[in-house]
């Protein structure tokens, strides 16, 4: 087997993901009682909609035609989930695992791209000890982000962080923290951010327990992770929710998604017209609820036009872009050329 070229990139070349969400598990409480909670169950309901979606020109022009739609049922079987009669808050509880060593590869085919790589990702931990990552990662979690659309007029919100295993703990006022920047930081949010930096900068792991309490009133609907079923015809429902044992959930995914919702790198970020606000570390930018990719090749600020060079030693033009690099090594991924074009 002949050897590899020096800046030759690797057809293997894989990345574990070093932030690990547990599953969010869904519970109903009292905000002024927490001691007592109880498991929130998905019940089944079957309903009538109306025909909502937009119609065709003939038929939205034609009276007699629309009437006829409009009388044909709209017949539903959904999941759903609400709070019971006595409780007003919504309990979410999850583990996040951090694991250091970032930057280097589970699977990788190029010894000298590797070692390359290695200089590239040490030269990053000494200049910038990941405080910047460590610190948005830690905001994420600080303002429940990872609540999703449960954050949503929640009346108060709180978060309560332990380091399993220690009696070090947090306890964050979700409101106080904006989710479209990244520039309020306090005691408490230093101290959780500079736990997760000197954690990914060495070769350790961190276990986090995370307890999030929002206040949404009695009975209130609450929102687990809506299942993706690819064989329509084993199930009659049009919406199937997640659920763990009897217990509604959200998907560990989808906590992983919000915590590494850090990317305002990208050029858009700051047009009023256009942003998205913080995005997920992305290899190309992509909001699926948009249907976009905010980091375009075209443009040459993807993950691989950047990592490219950052791999091979040859400078980036500004630290964000630095920053965006490891923010997607730490995501983890397949990220080989493969043996075909």
């Amino acid at each position: 087997m002949a050897a590899s070229k020096k800046n030759e990139f690797p057809s293997v070349l894989a990345f574990e993901r070093k932030i690990n969400p547990s599953d969010g598990f869904l519970y109903g409480t009292s905000w002024d009682n927490r001691d007592q909670s109880v498991p929130l169950n998905l019940v089944e309901k079957s309903v009538r909609g109306t025909i909502s979606n937009r119609l065709k020109a003939a038929v939205a022009g034609d009276p007699l035609k629309l009437n006829s739609e409009v009388q044909k049922p709209n017949l539903q079987t959904v999941d759903f989930c609400a709070l019971p009669q006595d409780c007003d808050t919504l309990k979410m509880v999850f583990t996040v695992k951090i694991l250091g060593n970032v930057g280097e590869p589970s699977a990788c085919n190029a010894a000298d791209f590797q070692n390359n790589l290695k200089t590239a990702v040490d030269a990053y931990a000494k200049t910038y000890g990941f405080k910047e990552l460590a610190k948005r990662y830690a905001l994420n979690i600080a303002n429940g982000r990872f609540l999703w659309r449960n954050r949503v007029g929640a009346e108060a919100i709180e978060v309560r962080v332990k380091v399993l295993g220690t009696d070090t703990a947090w306890v964050f006022d979700g409101k106080a923290y904006p989710i479209r920047a990244f520039d309020k930081i306090d005691k408490s949010v230093e101290e959780l951010s500079n736990l997760i930096a000197q954690t990914l900068s060495g070769n350790v792991s961190l276990t986090l327990e995370v307890t999030a309490y929002a206040r949404i009133e009695n009975s209130q609907e609450v929102f687990p992770s809506e299942e993706l079923v690819l064989d329509k015809g084993k199930s009659n429902k049009s919406k199937i929710l997640y659920s763990v044992n009897g217990i509604a959930a959200i998907h560990s995914q989808k906590i992983g998604n919000a915590i590494r919702t850090i990317d305002t790198w990208y050029p858009e970020y700051s047009d009023p017209v256009n942003s998205a606000g913080p995005i997920a570390a992305e290899p190309y930018g992509a909001v699926t609820n948009m249907g976009k990719a905010f980091r375009n090749p075209k443009d040459k600020v993807d993950f691989y036009t950047l990592f490219d060079k950052f791999a091979c030693g040859i400078s980036l033009d500004n630290d964000n872009d630095k920053h965006y690099v490891m923010s997607v090594l730490i995501r983890g991924g397949v990220f080989g050329k493969g043996d075909k074009e």
